[in-house]
C-alpha cells in the first residue's frame, strides 16, 4: 500500500513481478486494479500453482486497508510513501497515515517494509520495523550509484556478494526500492545471476518517468505522476542528467485538498533548487501559487505560462533541440482552466 499517487505502488508491483519471475511462479494484479472489486476478479483466475502473488492495494477512504489485510491476509508487505491525496475523504494526511498503518496489525515486523526515502512517511513509521533506504536494503548496501538519462546503475554488496543493477528504472530515488526487491529475491531462492538478468528487463511503467527519443532531443513521460514525493524525485532525477538544456512541465497537482496550496509552494521551491532551463507550467488554479513560490525561491531560468496545453504538447517537436531532455510530470486534461 501507499498514497503517492499512481507512481510508486505500481512500478514497486512491476518492479517485484519482472524480478522474482526469474525463478519462481509470479501472478500479480494487472494496471490500476487495486480495490476489493477487482481483487476479487483477479483471484478468480488464479490457479492455485502460484509461489508469489503480488497485490497492490489502493486507499481511497478510512478502513480501507484493514479491510484489504482482513481479506487477504498478506505474508510480507512493503508501504511505498504517503501523500496528502484523497484528502475529500481522509479528514488530514495522519488520518491516511493511520489507514496505512492497520497493515502493520497483519503482517510480521521482519517482513513488513517502509520506504526511508518518504519524508512524509519517515514520522510515521513505527519504531523497530525494516526500511529500504538508498543506502540499500534487507543488508545489502548500494554503491556505485550512477543516473543516466535512460538508465540507472549500482552495484550491491552483502556477506562477500555481489550483485551488480542495471535497471531502466530512471533516477537516484529507484537505487532503494530495487535494493529491496533484489533482497527479497535472493532471499526467496533466486541466485545472484538470475536476479541480475532480470533486473536489466526492469523498465518504466506507461507513463511514469518513461523516456523516449525526439529528434535527438530526450522526453521524460512521468505524466501519471500524482504526488508531491514522486514529482520532487522526478526533479532530481533532471538535475543529475546532463542535457544541453532541461526542461521541466507540469500543470501542478490535484486532489491535494486543505494541502493545496502548501503543497504547490513546495513544489515551487523544488523547481526553483534544480533551476531547468526552462519550466512550462500548464495554466489552471495554482499556477500563480508555483509561480510565486519559484520567484521567491530565486528561479533564473525561462518560465513560460501554457494557457493551450494541448498545443504545446502537439507541437514539442518544434520547440526543442538535439540534447534537450523534457521532463513532463503529471497530466491535468480534466482541470485546465
Amino acid at each position: 500500500p501507499n498514497n503517492r499517487g499512481g507512481d510508486s505502488k505500481t512500478s514497486m508491483k512491476e518492479l517485484l513481478a519482472t524480478v522474482l519471475s526469474a525463478g519462481l511462479d509470479v501472478a500479480v494484479t494487472p494496471g490500476n486494479m487495486n480495490v476489493s472489486v477487482s481483487h476479487a476478479r483477479f483471484a478468480k483466475k488464479l490457479t492455485g500453482k502460484e509461489d508469489v502473488i503480488v497485490v497492490e492495494f489502493g486507499e481511497g477512504e478510512p478502513g480501507d486497508i484493514q479491510r484489504m489485510s482482513q481479506m487477504l491476509k498478506p505474508d510480507y508487505a512493503i508501504v511505498t510513501g504517503l501523500a496528502p491525496n484523497h484528502l475529500d475523504h481522509y479528514p488530514d494526511i495522519k488520518a491516511v497515515a493511520d489507514d496505512l498503518l492497520t497493515i502493520c496489525g497483519f503482517v510480521d515486523p521482519q517482513k513488513l517494509f517502509f520506504s526511508g526515502t518518504s519524508q512524509m512517511l519517515a514520522n510515521h513509521i513505527p519504531t523497530g520495523t525494516l526500511t529500504y533506504e538508498t543506502s540499500g536494503a534487507l543488508g545489502w548496501r548500494a554503491s556505485k550509484i550512477k543516473v543516466e538519462v535512460d538508465k540507472t546503475t549500482f552495484e550491491l554488496q552483502k556477506n562477500g556478494e555481489t550483485v551488480r543493477v542495471s535497471t531502466g528504472l530512471l533516477g537516484m530515488h529507484q537505487v532503494a526500492p530495487v535494493s529491496l526487491v533484489v533482497g527479497l529475491a535472493i532471499e526467496l531462492g533466486g541466485s545472484v545471476k538470475d536476479v541480475e538478468a532480470a533486473i536489466q528487463k526492469t523498465a518504466p511503467y506507461d507513463h511514469r518517468m518513461q523516456p523516449r527519443q525526439l529528434h535527438g532531443a530526450w522526453i521524460i513521460d512521468d505524466t501519471y505522476n500524482g504526488n508531491l514525493e514522486g514529482m520532487q524525485a522526478g526533479l532530481r532525477y533532471l538535475a543529475d542528467i546532463e542535457a544541453r538544456r532541461k526542461w521541466y512541465v507540469t500543470p501542478g497537482l490535484v486532489d491535494q485538498g486543505v494541502e493545496t496550496e502548501s503543497v504547490h509552494i513546495k513544489l515551487g521551491n523544488s523547481i526553483a533548487t534544480t533551476n531547468p532551463d526552462i519550466v512550462v507550467l500548464m495554466k489552471n488554479s495554482v499556477t500563480n501559487t508555483i509561480k510565486e513560490a519559484m520567484t521567491n525561491s530565486g528561479f533564473s531560468g525561462d518560465l513560460r505560462i501554457e494557457d493551450k496545453p494541448l498545443n504545446f504538447y502537439k507541437n514539442i517537436d518544434q520547440l526543442i533541440v538535439a540534447g534537450d531532455v523534457v521532463l513532463m510530470q503529471n497530466d491535468w486534461t480534466d482541470n485546465y482552466s
